[in-house]
């Protein structure tokens, strides 16, 4: 099955108001920004992001935050971007805060069809007790707190129950890809990328480099495209366009 689709705006043309969404990258590093720039023109709101962090620098996803379009926030980092702090003190923003290796199972066990699943991660924390502030009254209270959820011991230890993640839609960015959807990453931008695709309903990828079925060795592939519905191929122009959030020089 062909599933290269003419271009971005295509891509995304059916993604609407309120719609959930897994979005790969981690920090500036194999963030989807063609597809979010697209999502951005064409104007939906009130969307429910899962993603590691909300963009930097005025990219990723950070261009749909400053825009007011992104109305809840599940990820594991805020980092140094100042609105999505300013929003979810101010609270404008819904955030879900996660420990990042129990966000990445989150993501893959919903892909995999797994409800959900036992973690020591978080026990004896807020995490498995409830109180976490998801969102703040914008006066220094909080107007909605993390409830509390189940903890079970398992051959003496404590682990508590966290639910796998399923969202409408997927947007990855993935070095090379072939027209059937088999995705390939490079290095450290596979991040977070191969768990969101997998946790999409419908998974749209964009490909800095798109190749026929077959060029890719099967035992190269990091994920199959069982799990991606579309594919998008960039241009040179937009392959090459990666920022770098702090650049170092040595001499």
């Amino acid at each position: 099955m062909d599933k290269v689709v003419a271009g971005a705006a295509e891509a995304v043309a059916d993604v609407p108001e309120g719609a959930s969404l897994a979005v790969g990258g981690f920090g500036l590093s194999g963030v989807p920004n063609v597809l979010i720039q697209a999502l951005y023109e064409r104007g939906v709101g009130s969307l429910a992001v899962v993603s590691n962090n909300c963009g930097a620098m005025e990219s990723g996803l950070a261009v749909l935050l400053a825009a007011g379009r992104i109305a809840r926030v599940t990820g594991s980092y805020i980092g140094a971007n100042k609105e999505f702090a300013r929003q979810y003190l101010a609270g404008e923003l819904e955030v879900e805060m996660i420990p990042q290796g129990t966000l990445a199972e989150r993501l893959r066990a919903g892909g995999a069809g797994v409800p959900a699943f036992y973690t020591p991660a978080g026990v004896g924390t807020q995490v498995a007790d409830g109180g976490l502030p998801w969102r703040y009254d914008g006066s220094g209270g909080v107007a909605l707190a993390s409830p509390p959820k189940e903890v079970r011991e398992f051959d003496g230890n404590e682990y508590v129950l966290e639910r796998g993640i399923r969202t409408d839609f997927a947007l990855v960015r993935a070095w090379k890809g072939d027209r059937h959807g088999n995705l390939v990453f490079n290095k450290s931008s596979r991040n977070f990328n191969p768990l969101a695709a997998m946790a999409g309903k419908v998974t749209v990828a964009e490909v800095e480099e798109l190749v026929e079925p077959g060029e890719i060795e099967p035992d190269a592939v990091h994920l199959p495209g069982v799990f991606v519905q579309r594919v998008i191929a960039l241009t040179a122009e937009q392959a090459a366009d990666k920022k770098i959030e702090k650049r170092t020089v040595s001499s």
